[in-house]
């Protein structure tokens, strides 16, 4: 998982996750370099110092009210993000997730403001071209999305999207959207072809309006977003990344889809897709920028089973299912001043001692 085009989410909603400095080992070993998460965690953000690793951390959606104020997005931004640059390789801050679908309206109101503040606050502090502001949404957004062309989003956000998409315009920061083709086929499983949404040979689907053919659902998404923004008068230079998209291993029995070898094929062919560097029919030249969802089962996810189950690994370290990525979990690591770690330190001293006298002793009976 190398390279540019794709990055792993690393949610914690669990009470059973390893270290993070053992994810960071994990992940170091498979080679991927770009990493998610939904929070400014400052043991995981400790952890990853001196890796390299290309970290977007976020701001929850209950900080919006506060940080609209600039003072208090530059407070943020000193606790949360200075202490640990640059030994850790922050590079964007996502104000909110899916703020548009909820229903706080306050939440709404604000966004747009708390994006403006954040980004205020790091220009202020010499860190705008070092770290970019953004916020992620929902594909459900959107009011229409096949054919892609003709996508739009929906008239209810236009007003709130034209202040999203102004601040992309302004700053240069991409659009981030969460996209499930699984949602599509587990509502519609006898309308939308398996072998579509799970990147396999299918005869797929062409754009009337521009004979564009799509052989996969979720590229197709991509270019329904970049319709959208165009559709509200913004440049197509605004970048649209894939911030979310995933497969679960286990639903309910209503969640058509949601097994092992489904969430395998999606999460597999799609990695084998990025490779390729290619774009969208609609953009081919603009290589495919994805976050998977997600680095770990979560158990303390509230919903349906599936939320629980989109994890590549378990939290042992051990795989869900075979996607093709090696792992490694190192033994448990102690904190220096823990008690563990004194009695530890003591054993690997004395014992090394005990074991030289009594050989001495026996050579020398």
């Amino acid at each position: 998982m190398e390279g540019h085009g794709v990055g792993i989410n690393y949610g914690q909603i669990a009470d059973n996750l390893p270290t993070p400095s053992r994810v960071s080992s994990l992940l170091r070993s498979l080679n991927i370099t770009r990493v998610k998460l939904y929070d400014a965690d400052p043991k995981v953000l400790s952890a990853f110092a001196d890796t390299g690793v290309e970290f977007q951390i976020g701001l929850g959606n209950e900080y919006l009210d506060r940080i609209r104020d600039p003072i208090q997005a530059q407070a943020w931004i000193q606790e949360h993000v200075q202490p640990y640059i640059p030994r850790t390789n922050i590079r964007c801050i996502t104000v909110g997730n899916e703020v548009l679908l909820g229903n706080d309206a306050n939440q709404i109101a604000h966004l747009v403001p708390a994006m403006q503040s954040v980004y205020a606050a790091l220009l202020s502090l010499g860190l705008s071209n070092r770290i970019y502001v953004t916020t992620a949404h929902s594909f459900n957004i959107l009011g229409a999305s096949f054919p892609p062309s003709s996508g739009a989003f929906r008239p209810d956000l236009t007003e709130t999207l034209q202040g999203i998409l102004s601040f992309h315009t302004r700053t240069g920061s991409p659009f981030l959207i969460n996209a499930y083709p699984f949602f599509a086929y587990k509502d519609n499983p006898g309308q939308v072809p398996l072998s579509y949404v799970l990147f396999q040979p299918n005869p797929g689907q062409v754009d009337p309006a521009t004979n564009l053919h799509y052989d996969n659902m979720l590229y197709a998404q991509i270019d329904a977003v970049y319709s959208a923004i165009r559709a509200l008068g913004h440049s197509a230079d605004i970048q649209v990344k894939v911030s979310e998209t995933g497969w679960p291993s286990k639903g309910d029995p209503s969640e058509v889809g949601a097994t092992p070898e489904n969430a395998r094929l999606y999460n597999g062919n799609l990695l084998n897709r990025i490779a390729l560097k290619q774009g969208t029919p609609a953009r081919p030249s603009t290589p495919i920028d994805i976050f998977v969802f997600a680095l770990f089962n979560e158990n303390l996810k509230s919903g349906p089973t599936s939320e629980r189950n989109y994890g590549l690994y378990f939290p042992d370290g051990t795989p869900v299912y075979n996607v093709g990525l090696q792992n490694f979990l190192p033994r448990m690591d102690y904190s220096a001043a823990s008690p563990i770690n004194i009695v530890m330190s003591f054993f690997n001293f004395v014992l090394p001692v005990a074991l030289f006298l009594c050989s001495w002793q026996l050579n020398n009976w």
